[in-house]
């Protein structure tokens, strides 16, 4: 197996978090796409074992200097948007859509919802930072869920168990509930694991309302806006936008349906939507 892809797909991840967390009152845990007893649950656990074994403090310091500066290249949204329909061989049983498809979904859904458009337009391209595989980034430093680094991992982090293989683990200034940070100290102080919400937000942290850099940024927090467990760091303003992530999680998992969106039809709408927000080139 290829340590740096052993998941089959990157939806492999996202399909667990509809097993994790399955859509409240309307659809079962098991009407969604099911790894139990099958080869993709294992992937999906080798994934986070990787995942959790590498993804430290000084990992993420390093990845920051690595990509903060954004200056790897220039594109539009559209250009990120297409590159995305390459990274991923779509094999979804559940459905089978590219993933400009399922971003369309997600935004369309929101609009259908009567959200502000800037709120649209984050569905849009919440996945964006995807294109971290551009660069050779492994899987592991590109999805899958966020969380802390520099304090004690939370229990409540998917497959919490492989920790004890991360050299922070047994760090005397990691390993206590508030590490190197200080109680309330808000989550713009605290480093997270790196991946694709973490680059895309600094991609985009000029351009979009706070609401909106917070969903980027933290969608794939589930620690806390599932499982509250980093309310000690965070203070007020944390708590205000967090409501906003909590609106986003349901689009961001539950908008998929098997009828594909007219993306022909809706890229006029998108593209004057785009160039209301973002410059043409963004820099990556």
């Amino acid at each position: 197996m290829d340590s740096n892809k052993p998941l089959m797909d990157l939806d492999d991840w996202e399909d667990d978090l509809l097993k994790r967390y399955p859509e409240p009152h309307q659809k079962q845990k098991e009407d969604y796409r099911n790894y139990v007893d099958s080869p993709r649950d294992a992937l999906v656990r080798e994934f986070y074992r990787i995942n959790h074994q590498f993804q430290s403090y000084d990992f993420v310091v390093a990845k920051q200097e690595e990509f903060l500066g954004l200056n790897k290249r220039k594109m539009s949204v559209w250009d990120a948007l297409d590159y995305l329909n390459t990274l991923v061989d779509d094999s979804d049983p559940d459905i089978e859509l590219d993933q400009l498809q399922h971003l369309l979904q997600t935004a369309e859904a929101i609009r259908r919802d009567g959200h502000p458009d800037w709120f649209v337009l984050t569905g849009l391209i919440h996945d964006l930072g995807k294109v971290l595989c551009l660069y050779g980034e492994p899987q592991w430093a590109v999805v899958g869920d966020t969380y802390p680094v520099g304090c004690q991992f939370s229990s409540k982090i998917v497959y919490s168990e492989f920790f004890d293989q991360n050299p922070d683990f047994s760090d005397e200034r990691y390993k206590t509930k508030l590490g190197v940070y200080t109680e309330n100290c808000g989550l713009d102080q605290v480093k997270m694991s790196w991946g694709h919400d973490e680059y895309l937000y600094h991609v985009m942290k000029d351009y979009l309302p706070k609401p909106a850099l917070y969903m980027i940024r933290y969608h794939s927090f589930y620690a806390q806006h599932r499982e509250d467990a980093y309310a000690h760091l965070m203070n007020k303003e944390d708590r205000e936008n967090f409501e906003w992530v909590k609106k986003f999680n349901p689009y961001d998992l539950y908008s998929k349906v098997p009828v594909p969106p007219d993306a022909k039809a809706l890229r006029p709408y998108y593209e004057d939507l785009i160039a209301k927000y973002l410059p043409n080139q963004l820099l990556f």
